[in-house]
């Protein structure tokens, strides 16, 4: 490519100078090409060692002066034809022009404007891409593309000079990390290291530090274990590994590839060597750093951050810390993790004011909301850009606010001067506090449902005013008290200034009539209901009615959610649950529903509004509590993974015990999934949910690890799994809330737990109270870092399973061992995965959906499957190859989606490779009939099939199959109603899976006749399959015999089914039927063999069946038409007989025997030469009368022992898996200097 020109003082340093003129030197690098010896290893050693561009370009142009000691690079090349091409560009173009100047300085002048005029010129096009990544980047790009093999699609991220691990000697070389794949290259003294990792592999990923690796980062796989270290900044290297190996694990759970976000915040100066993916990367890290700080909806972006300071009232101080302002909010966090929170929505702000600077507090920016608060920040870095920037959002939010009042509050920008800039007039108020009702929001539901409106509790207990419960409701109103003093000091709503002193209020227990309002503030569900109004009503409405497979599972779970209150025990409340659960279904069919949701769904019934239920909701299930929810309960494995890490790490003594007996994985997921509200009476679990929307999961691992601490003397006497659990299922049904006011609810776990001696009452604030003092160090950051670990080890092992599961589903059925069949396993998903890296366009990458059953959740299409069949088949046809995969392919897509998933997969290979000699040759056979041989490769295939298939029971299985089709057309048109709005219905796969378990065994007797074209095309396949096998000739010998055999066959065939008198089958054509040719008189006369003197023209009339005229696709190269019998020549019967096999060996002999020898426009009929424009018996070249039966083939090929020896011989599919499993996934090599064939 050319190069903006660079000066070079020594030319001649490690380069070899092969072309040269007057003006500029053609150069190829020392160690590249032929030769080298010691000098070009130590030329390839640095060049890997110092990133020498040299290494991915070893070929350059130098322009020089006669008198000038100075070089200018102009152009490189990665191989001698580009930079040859750039050579005589210039020869051309510019030598002439050269030679006219004078000076010296004016041809270097010229020849540089040249060069950069023609960069230009190459960059117009490609201009908006262009500044994306600076050009050294590019250059790493270009080089990891060619090292490793990889399409234009992988885009490079970022790479790192780093050591590779290898024994115990270090590799020095380049680490790049792709999107897909992480691959390391390095070159020393002649050898060569490449590695080639896809994310999706990655099992473990850790940063850590031992004698033998000084501090390293750790890559396993199944297979391996990679160490790297000598990273210049090994902390920004992880971090960038773990997002990067994050999405893939994403991608496993639910098939989200990677999207590049359509605007990422763009850096002012981009550094020089950073890609605009890694800044798209650090984005989203910092967008969802920020989202999940502030609990904000997910598809709020962060548009920047900065230092400054926030004014306290409450403490009068000046709190340190960030300023983060996104397109719908401002938010401050300050430096201590307790100092402050607060979050201010541009829908409340009213103004935003310069105020005066002063030395006390400098760049001071006041903001005012709706609800009369005004926030004072100061010492602002840039605070007129900020301003800026804050009235822009501001301009957008009430552009967006649902209906326009123009008695609406306007927001303004004031600065200290006198004018001042007003945004356009804001929408209708929206409340700030859960307190306001948000008008507007509700449809017909309210007046049609009380729970439209208020939560269930209220409902149920309208006639028990606090005043009557004595000391409980004294100490309510206690709570009612504080509360109200903090809304006074620290605000209310969503602008509310977030201290610790909150968090102090929050464990002592939230009062009743405030729970529902704080949970929504707490959690951010306020946030995305006030900003989606009417969109729970439309849910509902059009979720009504509609049926699913999770309103199946809802309505069987409607009954058993919280049956003890009695809320849930009428109508009212459960008709409210379904609705909600219905309504969450309808919007995100992915998780659709899942066992706990209802439990969890009916508790925040009880304190909010059905519409205010169904954002808390969304926001647990969606934010607070990521994957937990879904068919295969993620989230709840993950932060299981992390329970038993923080037990190793707090109780190491217990730790062991706990794995000996198997009881974490049994009460954690219990735990978990429904916040201790299904193991711990109502009024103590409802505590725990409080702390749980203000904390997140922390709350939750802290208060497991409290309960495992106050049992550990019990735990450790344990002898088994059931003793544990009863001890800590006594000890949690007596965890009570003793200041609770409402009627206590009796637990039903409680009464089947309690023995004679029930344990002691344990209160849940002291709990709560005990967990924070013990296990209080828990970081938010801590645990996210853990549930990357700890995801990785999940999502492996959940891929495990599923790849054990199908290989069990299917194991009986197929003829490989489990092994083969899990090496087969990984090799298809391979190529699945690898249609959503780089073919976004294809079928395959359709969603995945791994809500489906295990077999059908990978797919390949006809391109990908044709590229394993050619790899992993034992038929090798050659150029024939790709033909032979498409019949295969069409043949096992029986539902026609163009689509096949592992099962099908495994009994196309399994057809060729296991089994007796019928078995592959009936599979041999069926590729060579409809629908394997489509139409464009032989037209008459399917009209042929009317005369033939003669057998009532294979008519009768093709009105099956129609019938089936027929059935499943239905199905898919059903599903295709439902879709987008609920989860697949199961019973379809259900049903197919029952068909395929009946018994369904097919004979020979079974299979339709071939017609004449087909029996060509099969010929045809066999000839091709011969061409690779060591008993080549012997086996054309037996082909040759065996084709003439069945030819005469047909053609005595051919005169049985023309007798006069013969009523044509069932449903064949009746006056469409073409007329019966005359019989002919003899079957060998017809064969028509040519003159024995003639061998290679009596092999062709003898053996080569021709080409259909169909056949558009050459399948090699070959003579023209040498070969051809002469069809005035004819032989009797016991002539034919006796030269049969002196023919044959000719044929074999002169090397003749190719389909491919014939020509295009010829086709054979009986042995009679044709073109298509000489006059045909029955109006075509291909004689619709004649047709073979299995047997008939079957029985010939018996008779040839090379043929039989050569189906029945025993093939290995582990060393084909093996070479595709290279190329597929990773690889690593040691070899020569000039190491070629890495590839990805």
């Amino acid at each position: 490519m050319w190069l903006g020109p660079e000066e070079v003082l020594v030319a001649n340093a490690l380069w070899v100078t092969e072309r040269a003129n007057p003006f500029f030197v053609l150069q190829r690098r020392r160690g590249h090409g032929r030769g080298g010896g010691l000098t070009g290893l130590l030329v390839g050693t640095l060049d890997v060692v110092l990133d020498s561009s040299a290494r991915v370009a070893p070929y350059r142009i130098l322009h020089q002066t006669q008198d000038s000691q100075v070089y200018w690079t102009v152009a490189c090349g990665s191989s001698r034809k580009e930079i040859t091409k750039h050579w005589e560009w210039l020869e051309n173009n510019l030598l002439q022009t050269l030679s006219i100047f004078d000076n010296e300085e004016d041809i270097t002048t010229f020849v540089k404007g040249k060069i950069h005029g023609i960069i230009a010129e190459e960059n117009k096009n490609l201009q908006p891409q262009g500044d994306e990544d600076p050009g050294k980047f590019k250059e790493a790009e270009l080089k990891m593309r060619k090292q490793f093999g990889m399409p234009e699609g992988e885009k490079l991220v970022n790479y790192y000079s780093c050591s590779y691990w290898k024994g115990r000697v270090p590799r020095q070389g380049w680490l790049y990390l792709t999107v897909n794949h992480l691959c390391f290259y390095s070159f020393l003294l002649g050898k060569e290291v490449s590695l080639v990792v896809q994310w999706v592999d990655v099992t473990r990923l850790e940063k850590n530090a031992t004698l033998l690796f000084p501090e390293s980062i750790r890559v396993d796989t199944r297979d391996q274990e990679l160490f790297f270290s000598m990273f210049l900044n090994i902390g920004e290297t992880f971090k960038l590994m773990e997002q990067l190996a994050n999405l893939a694990m994403r991608q496993l759970l639910d098939n989200e590839g990677f999207l590049e976000d359509k605007a990422p915040p763009r850096p002012a100066q981009p550094h020089r060597n950073i890609s605009a993916l890694k800044r798209d990367l650090d984005a989203r890290a910092k967008n969802e750093y920020y989202r999940a700080m502030f609990r904000l909806p997910r598809d709020e972006r962060l548009d920047g951050h900065t230092s400054c300071t926030l004014w306290t009232p409450f403490n009068k101080l000046h709190i340190p810390g960030q300023m983060f302002i996104s397109s719908n909010y401002i938010c401050f966090a300050s430096k201590e993790e307790d100092g402050c929170h607060l979050i201010i929505p541009l829908r409340e702000v009213t103004i935003v004011e310069k105020a005066d600077s002063s030395s006390v507090l400098p760049s001071p920016l006041s903001i005012s909301t709706k609800n009369k608060m005004t926030f004072l920040f100061a010492n602002l870095k840039d605070r007129d850009f900020l301003v800026e920037r804050i009235a822009d959002f501001l301009l957008k939010t009430s552009s967006k606010q649902p209906g326009d009042n123009s008695a609406g509050r306007k927001a303004s920008i004031m600065d200290p001067a006198p004018e001042s800039s007003q945004a356009p007039q804001e929408a209708s108020e929206q409340p700030a506090s859960p307190t306001a009702s948000s008008g507007g929001c509700q449809s017909s539901l309210a007046q049609e449902a009380p729970t439209a409106s208020q939560g269930l509790l209220r409902l149920f207990r309208r006639n028990a005013p606090v005043e009557d419960l004595g000391a409980k409701g004294a100490k309510e109103k206690m709570k009612e008290e504080s509360w109200n003093i903090h809304f006074s000091e620290f605000g209310r709503g969503v602008c509310m200034y977030r201290t610790a002193k909150t968090r102090e209020l929050v464990l002592k227990g939230i009062p009743e009539g405030l729970r529902g309002e704080l949970w929504l503030l707490f959690s951010g569900a306020w946030n995305e209901m006030v900003t989606h109004p009417g969109y729970y009503s439309e849910l509902v409405e059009k979720s009504t009615g509609r049926y699913s497979l999770a309103t199946d599972e809802i309505e069987r779970d409607l009954h058993r959610s919280m049956p003890e209150h009695p809320a849930f025990q009428n109508e009212l409340g459960i008709a409210a649950l379904r609705r909600v659960l219905t309504a969450y279904a309808f919007r995100n069919p992915t998780i659709g529903y899942c066992q706990a949701m209802n439990i969890v769904t009916s508790v925040l019934l009880l304190y909010g509004s059905e519409e205010e239920a169904f954002w808390l909701l969304v926001a647990l299930c969606e934010r607070m509590l990521p994957d937990y929810y879904n068919t295969r309960v993620v989230g709840a494995l993950v932060d299981q993974g992390i329970f038993e890490e923080l037990t190793r790490d707090f109780l190491p003594q217990l730790s062991e015990k706990m794995q000996d007996l198997g009881v974490i994985a049994s009460i954690s997921l219990s735990w978990f999934l429904t916040l201790f509200l299904s193991v711990m009476p109502f009024e103590s679990a409802v505590v725990i949910v409080d702390c749980f929307f203000y904390e997140g999961i922390k709350v939750v691992l802290q208060l497991a690890l409290a309960i495992l601490d106050a049992n550990v003397d019990q735990l450790l006497d344990c002898n088994d799994e059931g003793e544990a659990m009863t001890i800590l299922g006594r000890y949690l049904d007596n965890v009570v809330n003793k200041q609770s006011v409402s009627p206590p609810i009796p637990h039903l776990h409680a009464l089947l737990t309690s023995g004679d001696d029930p344990p002691e009452e344990v209160d849940i604030f002291d709990l709560l109270r005990v967990s924070y003092e013990r296990f209080g160090s828990l970081r938010a950051d801590d645990i996210e870092q853990m549930r990357f670990k700890q995801r990785l080890k999940v999502i492996q092992s959940l891929e495990d399973t599923a790849k054990r599961s199908v290989v069990r589903a299917i194991s009986g059925d197929i003829g490989f061992s489990v092994e083969e069949l899990e090496d087969l396993y990984m090799v298809f998903k391979a190529k699945h995965l690898a249609s959503q890296y780089w073919g976004s366009s294809r079928p395959t990458a359709v969603r995945r959906d791994p809500s489906l059953p295990y077999l059908e959740q990978y797919r390949i299409d006809a391109s990908q499957f044709q590229e394993l069949f050619a790899s992993l088949t034992p038929w090798a046809c050659g150029a024939h190859t790709p033909v032979l995969a498409g019949r295969m392919f069409r043949l096992l897509d029986r539902n026609k989606d163009s689509l096949i998933n592992f099962k099908e997969f495994v009994t196309g290979m399994s057809g060729m490779y296991h089994g007796d000699l019928t078995d592959k040759l009936k599979v041999l056979y069926k590729l060579h009939l409809p629908p394997a041989l489509n139409p464009e490769e032989a037209e008459s295939a399917l009209e042929a099939a009317h005369y033939f298939t003669e057998d009532s029971s294979s008519e009768e299985a093709l009105r099956q199959e129609e019938g089936e089709g027929a059935g499943n057309e239905d199905v898919q048109g059903k599903r295709g109603e439902e879709k987008g709005t609920s989860p697949p219905d199961y019973r379809h796969y259900l049903q197919m899976w029952a068909k395929e378990k009946e018994a369904q065994k097919e004979t020979i007797k079974d299979l339709p006749k071939m017609n004449q074209e087909q029996f060509i095309e099969l010929c045809k396949t066999l000839y091709n399959m011969f061409s690779e096998d060591s008993m080549e000739q012997d086996l054309y010998h037996a082909i040759a015999t065996v084709a003439s055999l069945l030819l005469r066959i047909g053609e005595v065939g051919k005169r049985f089914s023309a007798q006069p008198g013969r009523k044509p089958r069932d449903g064949a054509p009746g006056e469409d039927q073409p007329p019966a040719p005359d019989p002919p008189q003899d079957p060998a006369q017809e064969l028509q063999p040519p003159a024995v003197g003639d061998p290679q023209a009596k092999a062709g009339g003898d053996t080569q069946l021709g080409k259909a005229p169909q056949e558009s696709q050459v399948v090699g190269e070959g003579g023209g038409g040498e070969g051809l019998g002469s069809p005035s020549q004819r032989l009797s019967d016991d002539e034919t007989k006796d030269d049969m096999s002196m023919s044959s060996y000719s044929v074999v002999s002169t090397g003749s025997l190719q389909c491919e020898d014939l020509a295009d426009d010829t086709v054979l009929v009986g042995g009679e030469a044709r073109s298509p424009s000489a006059p045909s018996r029955s109006g075509g070249s291909v004689d619709a009368d004649w047709s073979i039966s299995f047997e008939q083939i079957l029985a010939s090929i018996l008779t040839e022992s090379v043929l039989v020896n050569f189906f029945e011989k025993k093939m290995d599919i582990g060393l084909k898996i093996k070479d595709q499993r290279k190329v597929e996934r990773q690889f690593s090599s040691s070899s020569d200097h000039e190491h070629s064939g890495v590839s990805s």
